[in-house]
């Protein structure tokens, strides 16, 4: 199949194609005698796998090992678990931190609404931002 056929097959574009290629997560395809890359229809089936891994979070480096436990006859089930609890800790810990950053836009938010901008002092940069106790009148 050329790649103008498997973009149209798998929705992406030829570029994108050439890029999973030269990335490594598609082996080189066998060339037609005019120098046409001629991919196996395996290949939409392996696209199909890498975007689904990019839609579930995983970097191409990831996807690119679990891929080479899959070509070197492994299952790589107990990887890819690996990788998916990984990331889940990873977004724990980012919404964790989003949640405390929340909060402290929610405090600044209030002391703001109750700022008068008129009584700030000339020596204070923005009295909204400084430490609370710090703030001069």
């Amino acid at each position: 199949m050329r790649i103008g056929d498997l973009a149209a097959v798998s929705g992406l574009t030829a570029k994108t194609i050439r890029f999973y290629e030269q990335a490594g997560l598609l082996p080189a395809p066998p060339r037609t005698p005019g120098g046409y890359r001629d991919y196996p229809e395996q290949t939409a089936v392996r696209l199909g796998f890498i975007r689904d891994a990019q839609g579930a979070g995983l970097t191409l480096a990831e996807i690119r090992s679990v891929l080479a436990l899959r070509d070197g006859g492994q299952a790589p089930c107990a990887h890819v678990t690996a990788l998916i609890d990984q990331r889940l800790a990873d977004i724990e810990r980012r919404m964790a931190e989003l949640a405390k950053t929340r909060a402290a836009l929610g405090n600044l938010a209030r002391r703001a609404a109750a700022t008068d901008p008129a009584a700030c002092a000339a020596d204070n940069i923005c009295t909204i931002l400084a430490p609370p106790g710090t703030a001069r009148p």
